[in-house]
């Protein structure tokens, strides 16, 4: 494995996995936490967030994906991880690493971290739950408000039953400011024996490149670097195959960005979903393109999904060669 899609709650979907994995280069998807609380999740929430279970749980493209749940109680997250499996999950993650303040209040996320005990007795009874051929991954991020257990953390991960761990750079109260901490997660990967995925503040191929060799980790997870630039996992895998690959332009990259807004549109019918979607991911990919950013001041108070499907026809009928 070398680049993992990171999870996203709001914004990494299925159709934007679907999208980013078609243009390329990516090895791995996590879903959208599957919040657990004390009940068996129905079919259909598992569904929801993860309807490549319906395809052998890999998206248009062929990438594995596998689901994250969270949670705080060790055996409700067993039981929905083995549900989840049933229902064809390739693999499970757990998630000890949102920094969000409404999932830390009810013990979720990156407010386990003070917990290590915690955190063992959760993967080892989610991994217990499950068959031996489903692998069992989790994220982490290194620590609350300081990196005083990170490594405690991580080695109660494993010691879990934990097969990988992806390590974000950051701890809880930094969010995400700036910079990721990749020396710290080469200390976690000196820690443990299992493959350690480095997250954090990878937005162009030397960022790639850098991360690797500050952290000595052979597989990165990347979350709003492919969002904003989402060609980097097509470039990276050339990279490494020994070729270059120029980034994509906005000529050849807006036909994908027209799929993905009609896709939301199937979804969200006459909602202002599809708008909402399309102008969140703008934001984002302004970092890359300056026309992104036009775009966005054309549609920014448009809500009607049939007038700025117009917009993107036109723009794109410009952008096409004669």
């Amino acid at each position: 494995m070398d680049v993992a899609l990171a999870p996203m709650e709001g914004l990494v979907d299925d159709i934007m996995r679907d999208i980013l994995t078609r243009i390329g280069g990516i090895d791995l998807c996590v879903t959208e936490f599957v919040r657990v609380t004390h009940t068996l999740l129905p079919e259909k929430m598992f569904r929801r967030l993860a309807p490549e279970l319906g395809q052998g749980s890999r998206t248009r493209a062929g990438t594995l994906l596998w689901v994250q749940l969270l949670g705080a109680d060790p055996a409700c997250l067993a039981d929905n991880a083995a549900r989840a499996a049933s229902f064809g999950a390739a693999g499970l993650d757990l998630n000890f690493g949102c920094p969000a303040p409404t999932v830390n209040r009810h013990r979720g996320g990156a407010v386990l971290l003070d917990e290590p005990e915690l955190l063992h007795r959760i993967v080892r009874s989610v991994r217990r739950a499950l068959s031996s051929d489903v692998p069992l991954s989790a994220k982490m991020r290194l620590g609350l408000n300081d990196t005083s257990r990170a490594l405690e953390c991580a080695a109660a991960i494993e010691a879990g039953g934990a097969a990988s761990l992806a390590v974000h750079g950051r701890t809880k109260s930094e969010g995400y400011r700036p910079p990721a901490h990749w020396d710290w997660i080469g200390r976690v990967r000196e820690h443990v024996s299992i493959p350690v995925l480095a997250n954090g503040d990878v937005w162009t191929l030397e960022d790639y490149r850098r991360i690797r060799a500050e952290s000595g980790c052979d597989s990165v997870m990347i979350g709003r670097g492919l969002i904003s630039a989402p060609d980097l996992a097509q470039r990276i895998a050339a990279w490494r195959c020994g070729q270059t690959v120029e980034p994509m332009s906005w000529q050849a990259f807006l036909p994908w960005l027209n799929e993905f807004f009609e896709q939301c549109r199937q979804r969200g019918g006459d909602t202002p979903y599809a708008a909402a979607r399309l102008k969140q991911w703008l934001g984002l990919l302004k970092r890359q393109y300056g026309e992104a950013e036009v775009l966005f001041e054309q549609i920014r108070r448009e809500r009607d999904a049939t007038a700025i499907a117009a917009i993107l026809l036109r723009m794109q009928a410009c952008a096409d060669p004669i």
